[in-house]
């Protein structure tokens, strides 16, 4: 071993720790024995004697040399776990050396006592622990902490296992019994223990030849006994139980059960499931642990967490976050957040959306970038239109929503700032209070209590002033704390489900619902009603908690609107009708084997692992319109899933998630009773259903489905037949459909009455409804005007007048020759 000596550097060596005193101790020897070997030499050869005390003084600076690098070498051991670790383990070691002897590589201290005390010398900081997790932290359960300190204080097989979902609390349990073992709020049995967490990964790392991994766990489990007094806590503990096994090997959890009936004190942390296929298969090793179950805790609970924690997060994020937040956040993350588990989730709203406020106080808000660069993208398209009005008028617009928006960012940006300033001042004032009052300076402490302070804090807005302020103001982009507005957009964001409180246009919106989906469905106003009122009340917040917002079973025959309903109302809702729209044609699950695709195919079958076709896409999409379409096609067993569906708001599906319902509107539609609706004697001239044809569609419906699904339907309506004055309605719905179409060329329609009421005499069709208006629009406009367009004689940009002939069909105008090419070939042939 060779030591290198530079000014205040000391080269540290690659050493056994075992062979470290042997080795200082014959260094120390060697020196002696070297200097009493000289002092001969030099006698023998005719030198100076030395005197006695000469040499003596020699051998003791030698001694003190040889002490001072021993003390040096440990020091530096001390400090510097990685040194043992690549060392190896460390053995057990003499009274003279007090090395630590649990690598800290390995484990990493949770709980120790106070330097000086009984068990000094574990793998971690003891003030830093303390300094975040004082008594009093909101994240103790202390019925759980109570319940574990009982099972630790047994005689035999005191290794609790703290069992339950992710994100439920189970570390912070262990971090609860730790900080009561340091505070001395533990049997005496504990109060000398030391909590270490145990890194697997790190005992893992390295051990690719066989025999490593055991070497070092066997060595690890011996360290700990001969230091006595710990308390090893493994998070996610099934893992140690997977560790190590190879063909000819045993795996960690074979190797820890003797140490565990010795006395090895383990606690360890993991979910049911793991529990059941790890510990719970092996009967031997389960009777070792005691279980203890840590449970989803309530909102309540919940809401103390988040504000044990509202220190931590106002500090890390430099903002404030207001006592509401932390209610909504519990509150919103409980009701549409329903893959994860409290107070996790809660925590993460929390913690999220303070991030964004400390970003939209940093940086330009959200609204304000998306018009920068929409100018951009105008100005891009402007280099290659020149001579388009419409893209400039487009720009100038943009522009100025963007001046002013920058001017509303940039008042609230300096009225924040301003806000910054006052409250600096105002804590340097109590501070300058209290420190003129502990030097007796009375009049300057007079001067800050009754002029300074008060000033300033009469300077400040009040509380309820900016809530105010952020409540009232639609254009509002900046504030200084996290409010439950910020919450609700979180998690509008993360789910897509619009909770977040709604604007004035928002509520002119749902008000004039009914008017919107009139523009799409026609002759079904008591339908669109219904439908209106149900999204009402769940964007009111006024909807059952557990059931889907709503569910209809809409009867009648084809073409009445049925489908198109659904539609609309997914267009209305997202503005975006594929976005917020999940179809499934039932009439893909008329055989029974098929009915498991809905939810997933049983383990073992083939298409196991993509999950289910309706439950996949409404975990993508929990918020929004699932249109399950000819329902009475598919097999009857399709009832038996929907039960639950629209009873609780949620199944499971092959694979044992849960998939929340609980925000989506459920349109069942069918075509039974449709022969009943096809007499004319079953509606009146306007199309409406009377009483004796709606009550036959019911009888033909209780009939085919069973009574349990249709009691769990919130409504089962009726379609309207199509009137002929509905009929024109419809030929105007079409027609739009063809002019939007032909807005990229710039071609107008012109239809003069006389063609409307034309395409819908020769539309009207008792049977097929308004497909059959669909097939009339299509052969005798769209083919015409595709020819047209083809030839040259209608071109972008131009008018097309649509009239009827004298030959009783329509006329469409030609509005330029054909092109010359077209005349010349057509004249050929």
């Amino acid at each position: 071993m060779t030591f290198a000596f530079f000014p205040d550097v000391l080269m540290r060596p690659v050493v056994d720790p075992s062979l470290l005193e042997q080795r200082l101790s014959a260094g120390l020897m060697s020196i002696a024995m070297n200097a009493q070997r000289e002092i001969c030499v030099l006698h023998k050869a005719g030198g100076v004697p030395t005197a006695p005390e000469e040499v003596l003084r020699l051998i003791n600076v030698a001694s003190i040399l040889v002490k001072d690098l021993d003390k040096r070498v440990e020091a530096r051991l001390l400090e510097d776990w990685e040194v043992l670790a690549l060392a190896g383990r460390v053995q057990p070691h003499s009274s003279s050396h007090q090395l630590p002897v649990i690598p800290g590589y390995y484990a990493r201290s949770y709980a120790s006592q106070p330097p000086g005390g009984a068990g000094g010398g574990g793998a971690g900081g003891f003030p830093g622990f303390m300094q975040q997790h004082q008594k009093g932290d909101a994240l103790k359960e202390y019925v759980k902490i109570r319940r574990t300190i009982q099972i630790l204080s047994r005689r035999t097989k005191s290794n609790p296992v703290l069992i339950g979902p992710p994100g439920v609390g189970k570390t912070a349990i262990l971090e609860g019994l730790a900080s009561r073992i340091v505070a001395k709020e533990v049997p005496e049995s504990l109060e000398n223990k030391r909590v270490l967490s145990i890194d697997l990964a790190a005992i893992m790392a390295g051990s690719g030849i066989r025999g490593q991994f055991e070497e070092k766990f066997k060595a690890l489990i011996r360290d700990i006994e001969e230091a006595g007094n710990v308390i090893c806590f493994i998070d996610e503990v099934h893992s140690l139980f997977n560790l190590g096994k190879a063909e000819g090997s045993i795996d960690a959890g074979q190797m820890i059960k003797p140490a565990l009936a010795r006395g090895l004190q383990l606690v360890g942390a993991t979910t049911p499931d793991e529990y059941r296929k790890t510990i719970g298969k092996d009967a031997a090793l389960e009777r070792r642990f005691q279980p203890v179950s840590i449970d989803e805790p309530t909102v309540e609970s919940t809401i103390s967490i988040l504000r044990g924690l509202k220190s931590r997060y106002e500090v890390h994020h430099g903002v404030e976050i207001a006592d509401s937040a932390l209610v909504t956040a519990a509150v919103y993350s409980a009701r549409y957040i329903s893959n994860r588990y409290l107070p996790d989730k809660a925590i993460d709203l929390v913690d999220e959306a303070a991030s964004a406020l400390r970003l939209a106080q940093e940086s330009k808000p959200d609204e304000l970038e998306a018009l920068e660069r929409e100018i951009m993208t105008l100005q891009i398209e402007l280099e290659s239109l020149k001579n388009e009005v419409d893209v400039f008028s487009v720009e100038r617009r943009a522009k100025e929503g963007a001046q002013e928006l920058t001017a509303i960012w940039q008042n609230e940006r300096a009225r924040l700032d301003r806000i910054k300033v006052l409250k600096k001042r105002l804590e340097d004032a109590k501070h300058e209070l209290e420190v003129a009052q502990r030097h007796g300076q009375y009049d300057k402490a007079s001067q800050l209590r009754f002029g300074t302070i008060p000033e300033l804090e009469r300077q400040l807005p009040k509380d309820s002033e900016m809530k105010d302020d952020a409540e009232e103001s639609p254009l509002s982009m900046l504030h200084d704390r996290v409010t439950s507005n910020d919450i609700a957009r979180v998690v509008a964001k993360a789910t897509g489900i619009p909770v977040q409180n709604l604007l004035k246009g928002e509520r002119d919106k749902l008000v004039h619902m009914e008017g919107a989906l009139k523009e799409r469905v026609v002759g079904q106003n008591h339908v669109v009603a219904a439908i209106s009122d149900a999204v009402r009340i769940s964007r009111a917040g006024l909807q059952a908690p557990n059931r889907p917002v709503a569910s209809f079973l809409f009867l009648g025959p084809t073409g009445v609107g049925k489908t198109e309903l659904a539609k609309a109302l997914a267009g209305f809702l997202f503005n975006d009708e594929q976005r917020g729209l999940i179809n499934i044609n039932m009439s893909e699950y008329h055989d029974r084997h098929t009915i498991s695709r809905l939810i997933g195919a049983a383990p073992g079958y083939v298409g196991f692992e993509e999950g289910g076709q309706l439950t996949e896409a409404v975990r993508r999409k929990p918020y929004a319109v699932i249109l399950l379409d000819e329902l009475e096609k598919a097999h009857k067993d399709v009832a038996m899933i929907l039960l639950q569906i629209l009873d609780e708001g949620s199944i499971t599906d092959s694979q044992g998630r849960k998939v929340d319902f609980k925000n989506t509107i459920i349109c069942l539609t069918s075509n039974l009773g449709s022969d009943i609706l096809a007499h004319s004697s079953s509606c009146d001239p306007d199309g409406a259903v009377t009483e004796e044809a709606k009550n036959l569609v019911m009888e033909r419906t209780t009939e085919y489905f069973p009574p349990e699904l249709l009691n769990r339907l919130d409504s089962i309506l009726v379609f309207n037949k199509l009137s002929r004055r509905s009929i024109l309605d419809v030929v105007a719905l079409r027609l739009k459909d063809v002019a939007s179409r032909l807005r990229d060329r710039r071609i107008t329609l012109d239809i003069d009455a006389e063609a409307r009421n034309w395409l819908a005499e020769k539309g009207y069709s008792d049977i097929y409804g308004a497909r059959a208006i669909a097939r009339v629009v299509r052969t005798n406009v769209l083919f015409p005007l595709a020819q047209k367009l083809l030839r040259g004689t209608i071109r972008n940009g131009d008018i097309v007048h649509i009239t009827v002939s004298e030959s009783d069909s329509l006329d469409i105008k030609d509005n330029h020759p054909p092109d010359s090419s077209i005349v010349s070939r057509e004249g050929h042939d």
